[in-house]
This record gives C-alpha cells, sequence and structure tokens, in this order.
C-alpha cells in the first residue's frame, strides 16, 4: 500500500515487545494495529511512533486489527506541555472512543492536524478543539441543527438548549441566546465571548455518543484548573 499519513493516538503494551496501537489515518480513518518489536529497548520505531507526531504508516491483514508495516516520521511531533498537552490528549481520547473503525474521515483529519499546530498557543486552544470536535460530530451525523426541533429558525432574543434527541435547540430560561447561536452556526467564532457557548453546545451534542463513562482528559484538566486556583488562593 503507499505510506498513509497518519498520527498516534493511544498506544498500550502487547506480549512482551509489542504494542496495540489506535491510529488516525488519512483516507481510512481510525485503524487498529499492532506495532511489533516497537517496545524493544533502542528500537527506532519506539522513538518514532510518538503522540502528535506526523507519521507515514503501512499494514498488512484484512480483519479489523492489521499489523504495521512500515513506521516514518513525516515532522518533528508538537510541543505540548501544560494545559496544550491535555488538550492533545482530549483530543486523542475523544476520537479513539468516537470514531468507528476504518471510517473515512478526511476533515477530522485536517482539523486534528490543524489543532496540534494550535494547541501550544493558548489563544488557538478553544477554537481549533471546537472545530475539531464539530468536524467529528458532522462525520457521524451528529452535528447540532441550529433550529428549533421543527425546523424553524431561532428568535435572536429567546434563548435556548440543545436537545439531544432532535439535535436541535428547544426553548430554555438559562440557555443561550438565539444570536449567540446564529453565530456559532455560522463558524463566525471571532466574535468576543463565544468560547464559552461553542463549548457548551459541542458537550451537549458528545454528552449522547458517550454516554455515562467520563473522559479522563477532562478529569485531568479539572484537576489541574483545581491546582490553580489552590496556588492563587
Amino acid at each position: 500500500m503507499t505510506p498513509q499519513p497518519a498520527y498516534l493516538l493511544h498506544k498500550r503494551p502487547y506480549r512482551e515487545t509489542s504494542a496495540l496501537v489506535e491510529l488516525l489515518t488519512l483516507d481510512h480513518g481510525r485503524v487498529r494495529a499492532v506495532a511489533r518489536g516497537v517496545q524493544r529497548p533502542g528500537s527506532r520505531a519506539r522513538a518514532t511512533l510518538q503522540p502528535f507526531a506526523p507519521l507515514h504508516l503501512t499494514w498488512s491483514g484484512q480483519g479489523e486489527l492489521k499489523r504495521l508495516s512500515l513506521i516514518e516520521s513525516r515532522a518533528p511531533a508538537a510541543m505540548l506541555a501544560g494545559e496544550g498537552l491535555l488538550c492533545g490528549l482530549y483530543a486523542n481520547e475523544l476520537l479513539t472512543r468516537l470514531l468507528p473503525v476504518e471510517l473515512p474521515v478526511g476533515d477530522v483529519f485536517a482539523f486534528y492536524a490543524a489543532a496540534l499546530e494550535a494547541l501550544p498557543r493558548p489563544e488557538g486552544r478553544a477554537g481549533a478543539l471546537r472545530r475539531l470536535e464539530l468536524s467529528l460530530l458532522e462525520a457521524l451525523d451528529a452535528e447540532p441543527r441550529f433550529c428549533s426541533a421543527d425546523g424553524q429558525a431561532l428568535d435572536p432574543q429567546a434563548r435556548y438548549v440543545f436537545e439531544a434527541d432532535s439535535r436541535a435547540f428547544v426553548p430554555g430560561e438559562f440557555g443561550i441566546d438565539g444570536r449567540t447561536l446564529k453565530l456559532l452556526a455560522s463558524g463566525d467564532w471571532r466574535e468576543p465571548g463565544l468560547a464559552g457557548p461553542a463549548k457548551a453546545v459541542t458537550r451537549a451534542a458528545l454528552a449522547p455518543l458517550l454516554g455515562s463513562r467520563p473522559l479522563r482528559s477532562r478529569e485531568w484538566m479539572r484537576q489541574l484548573a483545581a491546582r490553580r486556583r489552590a496556588r492563587q488562593a
């Protein structure tokens, strides 16, 4: 096969010297594979097969679990630390949890690559993650419908909450105003004050897909925020 652009989403040891890996690939979406010998000390592939690093990979096998063949680096890994690293771990966990195996998701791949470029900069993190989340929701046919449950336009002066069953918005006293939702629908997130509402919308849309099992990366983010508040107190 032609070498495939890819990123490592998750890796865990397998037998003595191998690893089971979850990959995001350009043309094949999420791929599960065995990386044989990658855990050996001094293995060149061990140093290459790292999170947040652009890779070129080939694999073989007809079943759901492939076997990696070629493992090459395309560029250095994104330099993530602190909150930026936790954001990257969140993106990896989200895609691992929700993407079906071998569903082509070229847009998700593009937004993931863009997110890795943005995450080192605090001002770029929120927008990059929201765009990745929305591309994932679109790939799963679960994106929010920025209208009422019966398809009517939203009133800019009214407030709405997301309804999971219809993937639309219904009136709610403590919801988001219609003007803000219309801005989000147009993709114009440059307006001040949209980061919070955008996060609330994507989180509500993702919740039915994630189910009751919490994301570990979100808990790590809460712990980081708590430590920061304690230092400031």
